[in-house]
């Protein structure tokens, strides 16, 4: 089984401004409409699993952002029913998160792409992460929502690769060293 992070930071590791909004990632140039390997990234996953908040900001967009459709399982405690309409096969789960992603390893979910910073951020906790993609986007927000909490153990990982995209985007791959 591996649990994923692909997510974009700031260059001072803020993943949103306070209120949440992501806005300067959507303002950023890509004359030629790239997801920058995003979809080929999210079709080798077997499901998401983010927060409620993050799951309430995707909401937000105009579009599913998603341009694959895999099960979104949010993690929430407090979120009792979804809204009608999806366009995935979402489902709300809860609990301790090393018994959660086992039971959806017994359900066949081996690739989870885990989204939401205070939801990878327990997943770091409880030390459930395989792997990160991080692109840092040419900007400091000065303060944030931080990737990262201070609360965060000291885990190992390996770079395994650096790329450049449009000529900003700084996007690197890491594997946790167990």
């Amino acid at each position: 089984m591996s649990n994923t992070v692909y997510i974009a930071t700031s260059i001072d590791g803020y993943i949103a401004r306070e209120d949440g909004t992501m806005d300067w990632l959507m303002d950023l140039p890509n004359p030629d409409q790239s997801d920058y390997g995003f979809s080929v990234f999210l079709g080798k996953m077997d499901g998401i699993i983010m927060g409620r908040k993050s799951f309430e900001a995707v909401l937000e967009f105009n579009e599913w952002p998603y341009s694959v459709p895999v099960p979104v399982f949010v993690l929430s405690n407090s979120m009792k029913e979804l809204p009608p309409g999806l366009p995935v096969k979402v489902e709300i789960v809860n609990g301790e998160l090393k018994t959660m992603v086992e039971s959806l390893k017994a359900r066949g979910f081996n690739h989870l792409y885990i989204d939401g910073g205070k939801t990878i951020q327990g997943f770091l906790q409880a030390d459930l992460i395989d792997e990160m993609i991080i692109t840092r986007i040419p900007i400091l927000l000065g303060a944030g929502i931080p990737l990262f909490s201070q609360q965060a153990p000291e885990l190992r990982f390996e770079h395994v690769k650096t790329d450049v995209l449009n000529n900003m985007l700084v996007r690197s791959r890491y594997i946790r060293k167990r």
